[in-house]
């Protein structure tokens, strides 16, 4: 990223939900920087291979792990694997979620549970995969991307908007516990961004919002990515235990 030193002794990250929009320009962002990437999907193998072939276009080394990062043991066995590969992981991007709409008052527990796993459980079990070698180290650095559920419930979306305020409450725990050991916990809430959903519907919904950005204009991938790779910098290391808001101004 312009203005920001480039990651030196080789560091890795693992990034969730990597095989498209945010976490994929996340990846390539910190593969710019001189970053190793394990990239995790749940299910589009092909998409992350494509990334993978990116990043290695980019100079650096890429491992691909599938699995349900909602699942303790998938987790344990990604980081096995990714340990295996590059001996340490000092960077954990938490991005994969899934945000379904449905009555509070209709859903299953599956319903729920389902995104509770994905979207709050998941970075858990990533921190406690991946936080002790970071702390053997003395320097790392776990993002969570929460999104403006964080802040605001949202009319059918119960679960994620728990989910993500959960996660929030998460990093402000970690931020405490790792920060003494050199080890920033810090969460990005986006705005409306331009990405492309299987859901055209969601595609749409989120690019009906343009009007109401103070900037003029949805969010961007990239402007996501170009923040990650700050806070995952030596740059960005007084960081720690916050929110950060990138959302062109927007409120709601």
């Amino acid at each position: 990223m312009s203005g920001v030193e480039s990651m030196t002794d080789a560091r890795t990250a693992f990034v969730s939900g990597a095989g498209r929009n945010i976490g994929r320009a996340i990846a390539l962002a910190l593969a710019r920087n001189g970053c190793d990437i394990v990239l995790n999907g749940r299910a589009d193998s092909a998409a992350c291979e494509e990334v993978a072939r990116e990043i290695e276009g980019l100079g650096q080394r890429a491992l691909v792990v599938m699995g349900d990062v909602g699942r303790s043991g998938a987790v344990a066995e990604m980081a096995r694997a990714a340990l295996e590969a590059f001996g340490r992981v000092q960077i954990v991007i938490n991005n994969a979620a899934i945000r379904p709409e449905k009555p509070t008052l209709e859903m299953s527990d599956e319903d729920w549970h389902r995104v509770i796993d994905t979207d709050l459980h998941s970075a858990f079990y990533t921190a406690r995969a991946f936080g002790p070698g970071m702390v053997e180290a003395g320097w790392g650095r776990i993002v969570n991307l929460t999104g403006m559920n964080a802040m605001h419930g949202y009319s059918g979306r119960a679960p994620v908007s728990v989910a993500k305020h959960g996660l929030w409450g998460l990093t402000k725990s970690l931020a405490k516990e790792l920060g003494p050991k050199g080890v920033t916990t810090n969460a990005i809430s986006p705005g409306p961004i331009d990405t492309q959903h299987a859901d055209t519907s969601m595609t749409a919904h989120i690019r009906a919002q343009k009007d109401r950005i103070p900037v003029g204009r949805l969010g961007t991938p990239e402007d996501i990515a170009a923040l990650t790779a700050f806070l995952c910098s030596d740059s960005g290391g007084f960081i720690n235990g916050q929110m950060i808001a990138s959302n062109g101004g927007a409120q709601t």
